[in-house]
């Protein structure tokens, strides 16, 4: 998954990084799997930090890949999990450091699969993780959180407690056709629990401009979207499991690659957009 094109470097000058406040926080999400949301939450965040931002990654997947992809071992200590069944918990001590300084991680892992059924009965229950991540947002810029497939309690609390969505589509005709569905929930949640909530916007991903189907698909994309699509796309490459394999973001495993420059240049995007301060 390299970039298609040269970076651009048309956006706008980004806005002047803020007084260290509240973080803003993004969830990653889209109910289809395999789009490419673990391996954006993970690039994106270590581009961020290039560019002198601190961030925290949640790994909100009871599959934990975000956390595997990083190396973190998340039996080895307090999860996303033990924090949402025991509010009184402090989450500090659940944030790993990374190989990536200033790349900060909430691990998960299949225990997370429980916690729609456990939570049910509990008050207010949409708004759990909203509660946790405003203890710790005040030391971060960003913070995003890698949604599970599917748009159960989990995701709407990754919703209720986001300032902004990303949605990484896949540039395929299947990617496409759950997106309205996704709409409707993001729609949903802006008017019972998060009427500040944006759509920060679409990024297409695995990308191959050697195909008629995926140079089709980015059309559909930009007539349905419009400026909300991301002008950076991602491309397929096998840099990307590669970098998982080892445990790195693309920006350190290969720092010269299309692929580490495509996901500085959604970051400088990012930022331009206000989607990160």
């Amino acid at each position: 998954m390299a970039s298609s094109k040269p970076a651009d470097t048309r956006f706008p000058k980004p806005k002047p990084l803020s007084s260290h406040g509240p973080a803003r926080i993004i969830a990653m999400c889209n109910q289809k799997g395999g789009v490419g949301k673990t391996t954006t939450s993970i690039n994106l965040g270590a581009a961020l930090v290039e560019y002198g931002r601190k961030v925290l990654l949640v790994d909100f997947d009871p599959q934990g890949a975000l956390s595997a992809g990083l190396g973190i071992v998340a039996h080895d200590g307090l999860t996303i999990f033990d924090l949402m069944q025991n509010e009184e918990l402090n989450p500090h001590d659940a944030i790993r450091k990374t190989s990536t300084e200033n790349l900060d991680v909430i691990a998960a892992n299949i225990d997370l699969s429980a916690a729609e059924m456990n939570l049910v009965n509990e008050f207010d229950r949409e708004k759990i993780l909203k509660r946790i991540l405003k203890k710790v947002s005040g030391e971060y810029d960003v913070v995003i959180i890698d949604c599970q497939p599917s748009l159960g309690l989990l995701t709407v609390n990754a919703l209720t407690a986001a300032h902004g969505v990303i949605i990484p589509l896949a540039c395929e005709f299947f990617a496409l056709r759950g997106v309205a569905i996704l709409e409707g929930i993001i729609k949903k949640v802006q008017a019972r629990l998060n009427e500040t909530l944006v759509l920060d916007g679409v990024l297409a991903t695995m990308y191959d401009s050697r195909t008629h189907h995926s140079r089709e698909v980015m059309e559909l994309l930009l007539d349905k979207f419009g400026d909300t699509v991301f002008k950076s796309v991602i491309s397929r490459t096998v840099k990307f499991p590669d970098a998982t394999r080892v445990a790195e973001p693309i920006t350190s495993y290969a720092p010269t690659s299309e692929a580490a420059e495509a996901y500085r240049t959604v970051a400088r995007e990012l930022i331009s957009r206000g989607g990160a301060p």
